[in-house]
């Protein structure tokens, strides 16, 4: 009987880190799984939000995992993209050092920016109400996660390269991150009516200021 010799090939690092973040989503759903379901209907119903968003909020396991899930998969979103949109510029990071950096600032915006959302609640002094509206955001960003998942899997297996998928997946993302806002802005038109300068000045530095200043970033 002859010996066959084994090849052992080293593990894709890109399917490791899709398979870690696919464990958040299968610890969330054995967890909590009536949550689950109606965390999974959440553009289509937003009866989530409405039963959960007064408990626990931001601290709740379930919500932690799935903000885990989305923070990953957003990481390796904009690699891949970075690699297919400018992959004949020095914004393409073809080595794997290039997500621990997108993946360290994605982290840092998300905590900053909860951050100042948090203290600015705390400063006017309506911290529920700007808890629940973080908590519905983060909401819908995570679901969103589920988009990333499946692009960074398509990106990655079955149609690499494609520019197609990574202009559809962003059209999900903001078409979910739209419904979001639609419904946070109806359900809380009479808060936001009553502060609505601190709201448009809320939006103008925490929401718009960012995005400007990394697509000029982007541009340079």
């Amino acid at each position: 009987m002859e010996p066959i010799l084994r090849t052992i090939q080293h593990v894709d690092w890109i399917t490791l880190l899709l398979f870690g973040s696919l464990i958040m989503v299968v610890l969330a759903k054995s967890t909590f799984y009536n949550r689950f379901l109606n965390f999974i209907i959440l553009p289509f119903n937003n009866k989530y939000v409405f039963m959960y968003n007064k408990k626990e909020k931001l601290l709740n396991w379930f919500h932690i995992f799935f903000t885990i899930f989305q923070v990953i998969n957003f990481s390796l979103f904009i690699y891949l993209a970075l690699q297919v949109l400018f992959k004949d510029t020095s914004l393409a990071l073809f080595d794997s050092y290039g997500y621990p950096i997108i993946l360290a600032a994605v982290l840092l915006f998300l905590l900053v920016k909860v951050s100042l959302q948090l203290g600015n609640g705390f400063i006017f002094n309506s911290n529920r109400t700007i808890s629940e509206l973080i908590f519905k955001k983060l909401s819908y960003l995570n679901y969103s996660g589920l988009v990333m998942f499946a692009a960074n899997i398509i990106l990655c297996y079955v149609f690499k390269d494609s520019v197609m998928v990574v202009y559809v997946a962003f059209a999900l993302i903001l078409l979910i991150n739209a419904i979001g806002w639609v419904t946070l802005l109806k359900n809380h038109q009479n808060f936001l009516a009553g502060n609505f300068f601190y709201f448009i000045l809320y939006l103008c530095a925490l929401e718009i200021a960012p995005f400007v200043i990394i697509g000029s970033y982007l541009n340079d």
